[in-house]
């Protein structure tokens, strides 16, 4: 397959953007990718929204959809200035005070807008050494491609079963390290997750942004990706605490969930919408047949 992407790579996005706009179609119609994902998981975060305005959403969502693997196909060969000029840090400065008093922070954010961007192009554009964590992708070959590609400007990429390993490491070094964590993702174990209402909904966190701060004692960052313009993001970064153990077990995340809840809900076709998302309950996984599978404490 990435012999087959990095090819197309070097199309100008101009025109990787009108395959986007003449393929979204197909995909949301014809192919119907995870329509049903979709239109169940809008569907319940919006049920006081009419039909008209649910399935409005679902065709913005899939014309950004198109749109980001566009910017995911370029971003495999941009250069850094290009990507630097499409996604602008509006105020990456207050993490510097804590570069200089050698700490490293967490930075929390989520699948929304291009995070592809931010990836490739973090280590080269802050003081701190930029470390990306992330769960492997299944096809080991090309996971190991992408990995390289999104470290090509200086980025470490961790699999998240290997973050502690790679934490202690720099913290016995006292490396000054930015932790950046998309924590959105749908957990594994509901018994080891931080669960709290989102979208109107029982949904399960990841608990390990938060862990690690509080391990570490680490000021904790949250980014906010704005669209501009078709291809051009402004990303703003807001400091939630500096001293994690001042705020009640599981504020952290309870605070990232509301924030993120307030920016899906002022543009929710911006969030990633086909991502199985709630897929566990408290006791279990829900199976795709619909039964739930018990997962034990």
């Amino acid at each position: 397959m990435y012999n087959i992407l990095l090819p197309v790579a070097y199309l100008p996005l101009g025109l990787l953007y009108a395959l986007s706009s003449l393929l979204w179609p197909l995909v949301y119609y014809v192919f119907r990718y995870r329509v049903k994902v979709v239109r169940a998981n809008i569907d319940s975060c919006f049920p006081d929204k009419d039909k008209a305005f649910r399935r409005r959403l679902e065709r913005r969502y899939y014309r950004h959809m198109m749109d980001l693997l566009a910017e995911g196909i370029y971003n495999l060969r941009a250069p850094l200035r290009k990507v630097s000029a499409r996604y602008v840090f509006e105020n990456a400065d207050i993490l510097e005070p804590y570069y200089q008093a050698n700490k490293s922070v967490v930075l929390m954010s989520a699948h929304y807008n291009n995070w592809e961007y931010m990836i490739t192009s973090l280590d080269s554009r802050i003081s701190h050494h930029a470390v990306g964590v992330g769960k492997p992708l299944d096809n080991k070959g090309f996971g190991k491609f992408i990995t390289a590609r999104r470290a090509r400007y200086g980025t470490e990429i961790v699999d998240q079963t290997n973050v502690r390993d790679v934490m202690r490491y720099y913290d016995r070094w006292h490396i000054p390290v930015a932790y950046m964590m998309l924590s959105d993702q749908s957990p594994s174990n509901p018994h080891r997750s931080l669960w709290t209402t989102f979208l109107g909904r029982d949904t399960a966190f990841l608990y390990g942004a938060e862990h690690f701060a509080r391990k570490y004692q680490m000021p904790v960052v949250i980014y906010d990706v704005s669209k501009q313009r078709r291809g051009y993001y402004s990303v703003r970064f807001t400091l939630l605490t500096d001293k994690p153990d001042s705020l009640p077990e599981g504020e952290i995340t309870r605070c990232y969930a509301r924030h993120l809840e307030r920016q899906i809900k002022e543009h929710p076709e911006y969030w990633l919408w086909s991502h199985r998302r709630w897929k566990l309950t408290r006791e279990g996984r829900i199976m795709k047949d619909g039964r739930i599978k018990i997962i034990e404490k």
